[in-house]
């Protein structure tokens, strides 16, 4: 079957279920609360996270979705702020990743979790998991978790990390950017988010947080070390790109340009080293927008599976009027070139 290639779609391992608990009343704050009404209980969501092959699948071929690119559900060995936890965690959850993918290599691929709390282990964590296991690239859900009680926060932009980029560079995979929920000292009374919990998850905090990360890579100079480094933010690129011209506008200031970390600006990044999908923001103008902003090879099809419906997905993908070539682009074409499937253009 030709039909759209997804990547960024979540399942969660069997070792991995319990860790979801911490996230039940942010995924489910009505039902945390006591409502009575009918709603989705995490028991469901579990359910979806751990089916592939049964209604995911029966799903995708209804629907015309091709193939799919697997990866660890949010926020994954993020949380994990031991480092030998999160090591293991990342190897169960590759292990597995990888045996359900090699089940059915027509229809699914994986991406590798990783812990990046040493990136000297996560960038031979991420050479295993490409060159033994046959993944095509990795994800990250924003920054590692550290510290005795999980409120350190690390983020990938420092020259700590270099090891890990010399190592995706070598291996010329890709890096999905993934957001994550705030932490649970962010959630405190008197903090940001802990007097406004409304605006937690995807509608709000998760592309707020995560612009911030991927603005700091941007800006860090990694892209001018390690210049074919290739990353990707879902969400119509986290709303950055709405954002470009201005952010570009004070980056490029005199009084910036002479002491700013990197080489060039935003924009030249994002049409350069980063990649941009629809996955969970199915806006017609915003991906037409993205496509003038960057180019049509640097925008991807996603669908973010189970936290967004496939039907939905697809149905609003039917009605993109694209011209033919860039819509063949997004659909499949692209993501087949990135990740290098083994799939026919």
């Amino acid at each position: 079957m030709r039909g759209t290639i997804a990547i960024e779609e979540a399942i969660i391992d069997p070792a991995g279920v319990a860790s979801l608990s911490q996230w039940h009343n942010l995924l489910a704050p009505a039902l945390s609360a006591g409502a009575t009404t009918e709603t989705v209980t995490l028991t469901a969501h579990e359910k979806r996270l751990l089916d592939i092959h049964d209604l995911r699948l029966k799903a995708m071929d209804e629907h015309g979705v091709e193939y799919m690119l697997l990866s660890l559900t949010s926020p994954g060995v993020q949380g994990e702020a031991n480092p030998e936890k999160a090591e293991k965690m990342a190897t169960v959850a590759n292990d597995y990743l990888a045996g359900e993918a090699k089940k059915n290599v027509k229809r699914f691929g994986a991406l590798a979790a990783l812990s990046m709390h040493d990136p000297s282990q996560a960038a031979q964590e991420l050479r295993r998991c490409v060159k033994e296991l046959g993944m095509f690239g990795g994800l990250v859900n924003d920054y590692q978790s550290t510290g005795e009680d999980g409120g350190g926060k690390e983020y990938f932009d420092t020259a700590k990390y270099d090891p890990f980029w010399a190592m995706v560079q070598e291996l010329d995979v890709p890096i999905y950017f993934h957001p994550r929920y705030a932490i649970q000292q962010d959630l405190e009374p008197g903090t940001k988010y802990g007097d406004r919990k409304h605006l937690l998850g995807a509608g709000v905090q998760f592309h707020l947080d995560l612009s911030f990360h991927l603005y700091a890579v941007c800006s860090s100079g990694v892209f001018d070390r390690f210049p074919r480094v290739q990353i990707v933010a879902g969400h119509l690129g986290e709303n950055i790109p709405f954002n470009l011209l201005r952010a570009c506008h004070w980056y490029n200031n005199p009084n910036k340009k002479g002491s700013r970390p990197s080489k060039e600006d935003y924009k030249y990044y994002f049409t350069h080293n980063v990649h941009i999908t629809t996955s969970g923001n199915f806006s017609t103008p915003g991906l037409k927008f993205c496509i003038q902003e960057l180019g049509v090879e640097r925008c991807l099809f996603a669908i973010d599976t189970p936290y967004e419906n496939v039907k939905e997905g697809q149905d609003w993908w039917k009605t993109v009027d694209l011209p033919a070539d860039q819509k063949e682009l997004v659909a499949r074409t692209n993501a087949i070139r990135l990740y290098k499937l083994p799939l026919e253009e």
